[in-house]
């Protein structure tokens, strides 16, 4: 028994030094791994910094804007974000009229927390010039083909896309600086008493005489037929209570009660006609017709007035008076007989005859 014990014991003390020995030969195995790991997250902080270039208009800056310029931010660990903005001029000729200014364009990218540099004056089409001039490695922007207006390609990108330097960026739906002034445009009438109303005078705005009135009116319009709904509701809710003042139940005849009905019914429906513009339109057609109308005999009538004006003072201020034909005659004719005429003697009968006209 006691030796089976003692064998039992070298046994168990074998097996410990067998798994000692595996434990130590694995040690460094799996050290290795950890050391590459490190050297991995290291990575990063050595790498050499990348340039991404974003180019466009910016008009109206918007979270559009700046969650495209998020998205070619963070398209690499060490991100060096340049945003060119083209100018005033290039713009207007190849896209169209700018709300902004391009001074007021790059100050709103300088103000983007994830714009680096600005470019002035951007070129319209990205060439491999203007890539090694800045220094740049890819360019982002979205991947829909961006027509070029100045006629160089079918793509604004296309070579940049041929370079393999083209890094795609997704757009924002439901925002857009043509949404934006579409808004505006739309609700053109509400802007206009707005700032009408803050202290901007009509000349400021833009806006003649007779187009300031015209919006004041279909404004009144739109109120009168919000104050006929809400009375219309009221009537309504009075009607279906059909309750006194005093809290008893007023039973009103039959013959009156439908007549009443037909008459609220006619009410709703002329009501809905104005809510939903059927009958303002028609009555702001028939509007303009006469606006119209009354705004091109002023400026006929003005225009007769300018011209006769302007004869008026091109004229002497005192002219010799004319004699009249009978005067005329009466000079011709004496001096045909070999006499001396006498015009005086011959305007008396004219000037008597105009006295009586005019008194």
């Amino acid at each position: 028994m006691v030796a089976s014990s003692r064998g039992r014991k070298k046994q168990v003390q074998h097996k410990k030094k067998v798994v000692q020995k595996e434990i130590q030969e694995d040690l460094p195995q799996a050290a290795e791994p950890q050391a590459e790991e490190s050297a991995v997250q290291k990575e990063p902080s050595t790498s050499k910094s990348v340039r991404i270039y974003a180019d466009g208009i910016f008009d109206l800056f918007h979270f559009g804007h700046a969650k495209a310029l998020e998205q070619a931010k963070k398209l690499c660990p060490n991100t060096i974000l340049v945003v060119g903005c083209c100018n005033d001029e290039l713009t207007h000729r190849l896209k169209g009229k700018t709300v902004l200014t391009e001074e007021e364009r790059y100050e709103s990218l300088r103000h983007c927390k994830w714009v680096d540099e600005v470019i002035r004056d951007a070129p319209w089409v990205v060439t491999p010039e203007f890539l090694e001039e800045h220094n740049i490695d890819f360019v982002a922007h979205d991947a829909l083909p961006y027509a070029d207006a100045s006629g160089g390609g079918n793509d604004v990108y296309e070579v940049v896309k041929k370079l393999g330097k083209f890094k795609e960026t997704k757009r924002t739906e439901g925002v857009s600086t043509s949404d934006i002034i579409l808004r505006i445009i739309k609700n053109y009438n509400d802007f206009v008493l707005r700032n009408l109303a803050r202290g901007y005078s009509r000349k400021e705005l833009g806006l003649s005489l007779v187009r300031e009135k015209r919006i004041r009116a279909q404004q009144s319009m739109k109120q009168l037929s919000k104050r006929m709904a809400e009375q219309r509701l009221k009537t309504l809710e009075q009607l279906r209570q059909g309750m006194t003042p005093k809290g008893k139940v007023r039973i009103l005849p039959h013959d009156m009660e439908q007549g009443l009905k037909e008459f609220a019914s006619g009410v709703e429906q002329l009501v809905d006609r104005l809510v939903n513009g059927e009958l303002g339109q028609e009555m702001a057609q028939h509007a303009d017709k006469f606006l119209n109308g009354v705004v091109s005999n002023v400026e006929t009538s003005y225009s007769k007035f300018e011209q006769v004006l302007k004869k008026t003072l091109g004229m002497p201020l005192t002219r010799k008076r004319q004699p009249t034909r009978r005067a005329k005659t009466a000079a011709l004719t004496g001096v045909a007989k070999g006499g001396v005429s006498k015009p005086t003697a011959a305007l008396k009968p004219a000037q008597k005859r105009r006295k009586g006209v005019l008194w």
